[in-house]
Parts: C-alpha cells; sequence; structure tokens
C-alpha cells in the first residue's frame, strides 16, 4: 500500500470513528471561492466534476455516490476509487461540453482549473451554469495569487502551498457536511507532507538544478515546463533543490536550447495516460532526450538522471506529497546530496 493510499485509508477510518465529535454545517452557507460568493441551502446531491485532482478530493471524503459524471484525466485514479470510478459516468477524457454536464442536472459543478469554469470557460462560465440553478466551486489552488487570463495555464504570483489544498479540502467538507472526514484528512496528509520534509531536513542540495517537463506539442518542440511558483517549484523548495527556469508562468513553454544551456542535473517528466500530445507519452519523451544532437548533451541525460513522477503529482493535488517523497528518494539515490 502506497503512502497516500494509508493516508487516505487513516483519514476515512478516523473519519468515521469521530464522526459525533464534530458540529453539522449550518445552511444556508456561503463560500466566497475564487473571488465569487457561492451559497448552498443544502449539501449539494449531484456533483459532475472536472478535474481528476478534484474528483480524488471528493472520492476521499467519501462523496463519490454524488458524483454523477466526470471529466479531465490524466492518469488511472487511485486504486483504491477504481470500483467506485468505474460506475461513475466519464463526460470526456479531456474538455466536456457544457451540453454533456448540465444533461447530467448536477446541482453543483466542482472544477480544478478556471480555464474549464471560469471567466474564459473552456466547458462554460459560472453566470451560465448559475443561469441555471447550478453552483460552481473551483480549486483555490488555481486561483487564489494566480491570473489565468494569458490563454496559457497561467501566471502565478506566489509559490504554490499545500495549504490551498487543504482548503480546498476543508470547503468541499464543509459544503457537504462532512467535516469529520475533512479534518481527519488534511491531519494525515499534513503528517505526512512533515513527515517527508523532516527525512531530507539534514540533506543539502541547494546547488542540483532540476526541470519539471510535463508536455510538449511535438516531441522535438518546446517544452512545457514547470515555473518557479509551480507545484513543481515547491517541491524544490521543500528539498532545498533549485528550479531551472524563473519566470511566474505555471508551465511556460521553453526550448531545448535554453534548456540545456542550464544544464540540469535532473529531469523529471510527467507520466500520464492523456494522450493529446504527443510529448504525453513518456516513451517518446525519452527517445528525444537521448537521440536530440541538443538534448544528449545534458548532464542528466547523459548521466540518466532522470525521474519518471506521475503528472497529478506534478499538479496541486493531494498527490503532491507523493512527489516530495519521490524526488528526494532519487536524489539520494544518484548521489547528489552533500
Amino acid at each position: 500500500m502506497t503512502s497516500l493510499l494509508k493516508s487516505l485509508a487513516v483519514a476515512c477510518g478516523l473519519a468515521f470513528v469521530a464522526a459525533p465529535a464534530f458540529a453539522a454545517t449550518q445552511y444556508p452557507l456561503t463560500v466566497t471561492n475564487c473571488g465569487l460568493k457561492v451559497t448552498f441551502g443544502k449539501a449539494p446531491a449531484k456533483i459532475v466534476s472536472i478535474g481528476q485532482s478534484m474528483t480524488e478530493v471528493l472520492y476521499a471524503l467519501g462523496l463519490s455516490n454524488k458524483v454523477v459524471g466526470t471529466a479531465v484525466w490524466f492518469s488511472p485514479v487511485l486504486p483504491q476509487f477504481a470500483d467506485v470510478n468505474s460506475k461513475i459516468r466519464r463526460l470526456a477524457d479531456n474538455d466536456p461540453s457544457f451540453e454533456s454536464v448540465v444533461g447530467q442536472e448536477p446541482d453543483l459543478v466542482a472544477a480544478e482549473f478556471e480555464w474549464h469554469v471560469g471567466p474564459q470557460g473552456s466547458v462554460g462560465k459560472r453566470e451560465q451554469f448559475s443561469a441555471l440553478g447550478i453552483n460552481t466551486y473551483v480549486s483555490p489552488a488555481d486561483c487564489v495569487a494566480k491570473v489565468n487570463d494569458n490563454g496559457g495555464d497561467g501566471v502565478r504570483k506566489e509559490l504554490f502551498s499545500m495549504d490551498l489544498i487543504y482548503q480546498e479540502i476543508a470547503e468541499l467538507s464543509e459544503i457537504f457536511d462532512v467535516k469529520d472526514r475533512g479534518d481527519a484528512l488534511i491531519a494525515d496528509l499534513k503528517r505526512r507532507e512533515a513527515d517527508a520534509v523532516a527525512s531530507v531536513a539534514s540533506v543539502k542540495m541547494k546547488k542540483v538544478p532540476i526541470v519539471f517537463w510535463f508536455a510538449s506539442k511535438e516531441v522535438n518542440g518546446d517544452a512545457f515546463i514547470a515555473g518557479k511558483n509551480s507545484a513543481p517549484a515547491y517541491l524544490l523548495k521543500t528539498l532545498g533543490a533549485t528550479n531551472v527556469v524563473t519566470t511566474e508562468e505555471e508551465w511556460p513553454l521553453v526550448g531545448w536550447e535554453t534548456i540545456s544551456a542550464a544544464n540540469p542535473a535532473v529531469i523529471v517528466m510527467a507520466d500520464m495516460d492523456r494522450r493529446r500530445y504527443a510529448a504525453d507519452n513518456p516513451k517518446m519523451k525519452r527517445d528525444f532526450l537521448e537521440h536530440d544532437p541538443v538534448t544528449s548533451q545534458m548532464a542528466a541525460v547523459k548521466d540518466k538522471r532522470i525521474v519518471l513522477m506521475d503528472a497529478e503529482a506534478m499538479s496541486p493535488s493531494i498527490r503532491t506529497v507523493d512527489g516530495i517523497e519521490q524526488l528526494a528518494s532519487a536524489i539520494k539515490s544518484f548521489g547528489l546530496t552533500q
């Protein structure tokens, strides 16, 4: 059983044992979410979840029986949720249509990203759903100190923190009147995060330059690389390593000549099932790195210091702590600690 599976199992177990100790949510409940006040007269009964991280948070809170549709998947669902997830309609692997979402007659649409449900939402704007009597909720991790109007993955003005995921869990657990489960899940994830940080507290690796490669539109084209305030940057700060990218864009497109000039000691590649772009495939990523005349000369490639990390661990999610643990283990195994 992985650390995350243990966390969720412990959290859910504690939640049901401790339930009588928590006060019930008082409705109507008004939550300010990404600048919009949303009022709930009661706990939502039917949810459409857009974004894998959002869906897994809902499952972890024991709310799968309320989820009537999901969309936007990068990887297989966490194993302990495979059975319940198989019974829930998947509206799309990528962006669902507005019609397919409202066709499920939800009273809440919960989204991981504003680019799906937001001011320029590819699925729909929040006012479009509101006009139909459907509430919306967007992960705070995608809007707090973050601007999403640049046509890309947004600009993050402050370093991402797991506190934003804890905020999401707390708010959703209050909306659904399952505060006991939310508090237990947050407490256990915080313990795991603290343990991960403590495990590398004596390790000095500030001079280790690392690059996170999510995908590329073309295998040999510019790469979507983690920006300086992204979730991967949070992993690096936690471990004391260095990001080779200094822009505030969440996932800027960067040329390989620029990346090679920084000569990263480690390359972390996203592992995913999604195949929107050719370089979503990690095998194609690795083949390119090893055979391209520019990238093949980088220290990380020559010395085979390439880490394959689940795409969800590279995004703001409940899997981010797994990313901390995995990267710390890899850096140690590569002999890059002092």
